[in-house]
């Protein structure tokens, strides 16, 4: 499995989960690690799997997650499986329903991607952060099951192919 984890971090509480998910999908396969600046297209199309993540700014992504997004052409990625994720505040019922996470997915399903897992969102207790204890290990967990998700359509892509 060959993932690019690409994110965009304000204060570093971004950047500390999208390691952790890098980190725990590393025991599976090969990771590359990307600030949002760094990655271009051609990174895109070798990764089996894209995973991207910023923190909520006023309710949506970050200027530069939406314009890396808005850059790969639609229908660019299909056949990925992808995965999107956030850091915010606890939201109340009705701001839950306008995140950064739920934006970038719908973006990347744009691109023809496939979304393996709902979008997801860490937790900050403040502006700056730190994240809420325990996020570090949620983070790593929803890895784990962004690989089994990946493992299980791979498997069955290759049962319709014949391919065992």
């Amino acid at each position: 499995m060959n993932t690019l984890v690409i994110y965009d971090s304000t204060f570093g509480n971004t950047e500390q989960i999208a390691r952790a998910i890098a980190d725990k999908l590393g025991e599976h396969g090969t990771v590359r690690l990307l600030r949002v600046s760094e990655a271009g297209s051609l990174e895109l199309k070798e990764a089996d799997l894209l995973v991207v993540g910023c923190p909520i700014h006023r309710q949506r992504m970050t200027e530069a997650v939406e314009a890396f997004l808005k850059n790969i052409p639609r229908r660019a990625l299909k056949g990925r499986a992808a995965a999107a994720f956030d850091t915010r505040y606890r939201l109340n019922w009705f701001l839950s329903n306008f995140t950064a996470a739920k934006e970038i997915a719908s973006k990347l399903k744009r691109t023809g991607a496939s979304l393996i897992v709902p979008p997801e969102g860490f937790i900050v207790t403040g502006r700056e952060g730190p994240l809420e204890e325990g996020e570090l290990k949620r983070a790593a967990e929803w890895a784990e099951e962004i690989f089994e998700k990946f493992e299980a359509s791979s498997s069955g892509q290759r049962e319709q192919a014949g391919v065992r």
